[in-house]
């Protein structure tokens, strides 16, 4: 029987910085999560929700593009601003815009004097294993997983907008995971990272490749929410959006052009302060934490049969270790 592990807990280590108590985005004060599931034969998919507080009041942020195959509804006022001023959804493709209908009806209910709102809303393709042109996402499944958020450890693998992902050969879906730093000339500080894995590549851990078969999968992308609580402006955050991306390639992305690699950062600190020179510990963090959420979205997964009879079989566990120990990487 396959038991879904945090990759940490398989020994794999990734980095040097500390993880938050929880190791997840949730770590950064005042962020929760919420996800709403669909599993079960022809359906694989679901909504993932991640709230901070004060998003009303506009939090600073930024978006990065690797490649921009995809949608992801309210980027360009998020480019123009420099502000996030909702919560950010993510769920399969061809939801995205019933996901943001959906969306909008609950933040008017929450502000009756509202004539311009700003709903984020990203996706990646769950095609393979969901009946994605049934678009079965309801009001109900979006306003579930909002009302729904938690500060607690997020649940991953094949929950909420990962349901029916796939990555690097493998099943995978939601992972998530965080960095502290600390002696920063703007004191203590929390870097976590969500992510929605559905992209193609060779699955390498600790640069140790693992070897898969390929997937017939329509989706070549990944959507990465960054979030922290330093006193970064949107220029800042941009900077770290950008080394979001690049993080995939450490776990194996060959950021196919029929995808689209999308991050988003936001800091739930109004009071900018924070020095360029400054930025290489945060650097580290959200490439660490964006990683090992890129692990745990596939070690966190279970094998999948949906739509069409088409499948995705979990990383096999003992796979990871048996090659980290041949690669002299773990002990």
């Amino acid at each position: 029987m396959h038991t879904p592990r945090r990759v940490r807990d398989l020994g794999v280590v990734v980095g040097t910085l500390p993880p938050g108590a929880l190791n997840a985005i949730t770590d950064v004060p005042g962020v929760r999560v919420g996800q709403t599931t669909i599993s079960g034969g022809d359906l694989n998919t679901g909504v993932t929700a991640i709230l901070p507080d004060g998003y009303a009041d506009g939090l600073p942020a930024a978006v990065a593009v690797g490649n921009g195959y995809g949608k992801l509804v309210g980027s360009t006022q998020v480019d123009e601003l420099g502000v996030i001023e909702t919560p950010i959804l993510l769920t399969g493709t061809l939801s995205v815009f019933r996901v943001a209908d959906a969306f909008l009806t609950w933040l008017l209910d929450r502000d009756p004097n509202a004539t311009s709102l700003n709903p984020i809303v990203g996706e990646t393709n769950d095609g393979h294993l969901s009946a994605i042109r049934r678009r079965p996402i309801t009001p109900a499944h979006v306003h579930a997983a909002l009302d729904s958020a938690s500060p607690d450890l997020p649940a991953e693998g094949c929950v909420g907008a990962g349901t029916g992902t796939a990555a690097l050969g493998f099943k995978a879906g939601i992972g998530t995971a965080s960095r502290t730093l600390a002696s920063l000339a703007a004191g203590v500080g929390t870097v976590g990272a969500l992510v929605q894995s559905n992209f193609s590549g060779l699955l390498t851990v600790l640069g140790t490749p693992i070897p898969a078969q390929p997937l017939d999968a329509d989706g070549n992308s990944c959507m990465i929410v960054v979030a922290t609580d330093l006193p970064l402006d949107a220029r800042q955050l941009g900077r770290l959006a950008r080394r979001a991306i690049f993080a995939l390639a450490r776990v194996g992305s060959d950021y196919s052009p029929g995808g689209g690699d999308y991050a988003i950062a936001f800091t739930t600190n109004r009071t900018p302060g924070f020095a360029d020179r400054d930025l290489r510990g945060p650097f580290q963090a959200v490439t660490e934490s964006v990683e090992e959420a890129l692990l745990n979205s596939l070690t966190m997964a279970r094998t999948t049969t949906g739509h069409g009879g088409n499948s995705a079989r979990a990383v096999p566990h003992d796979l990871i270790i048996e090659r980290l120990r041949s690669a002299g990487v773990l002990r």
